[in-house]
């Protein structure tokens, strides 16, 4: 049977967004890992009660009041209005999962799905005819005649 040569056509327009679609895919999964991966610390510096720097990795900047104090010479007096705060948010160490970290239902629904995806693949060596067992029926009148319609 022949090929319908639209159909390839509209197939084959798709086929640059499908692979567009693959690398988009697969830089956002390698961003999801590397994000997941990587600890994020962040440091803040409150100086009377506002927000004077915010640093991701590193430590915040002073706001200049402990420098200034030093400068002035004047160690009896405490800095209470400075604060440093921070945030960290370890990420994971260990990726690599084994089937035994599983529960026997997910074990046994990960086999499952595995045999029957790859059971998609094994080659079939001939084709079935759906009809095979069964005749085209009889033709008594040629409708298309009696009718006159005709295909131009």
């Amino acid at each position: 049977m022949a090929e319908n040569p639209r159909a390839t056509k509209i197939i084959g327009n798709f086929a640059p967004v499908k692979v567009i679609f693959q690398q988009i895919a697969s830089v956002g999964l390698s961003l999801l890992v590397l994000l997941s991966t990587v600890s994020w610390t962040v440091e803040k510096h409150m100086c009377m009660g506002r927000t004077m720097d915010i640093a991701l990795f590193t430590g915040a900047e002073g706001c200049g009041l402990d420098d200034a104090l030093s400068v002035m010479g004047d160690e009896a007096m405490d800095n209470q209005c400075c604060d440093d705060e921070s945030f960290t948010l370890e990420g994971q160490d260990n990726l690599k999962l084994s089937i035994t970290d599983l529960d026997l239902e997910q074990q046994v629904f990960l086999v499952a799905f595995n045999q029957s995806y790859l059971d998609l693949f094994v080659p079939v060596e001939e084709l079935p005819i759906p009809h095979e067992k069964y005749p085209p029926p009889l033709l008594v009148k040629d409708i298309h005649i009696l009718d006159q319609v005709f295909l131009i």
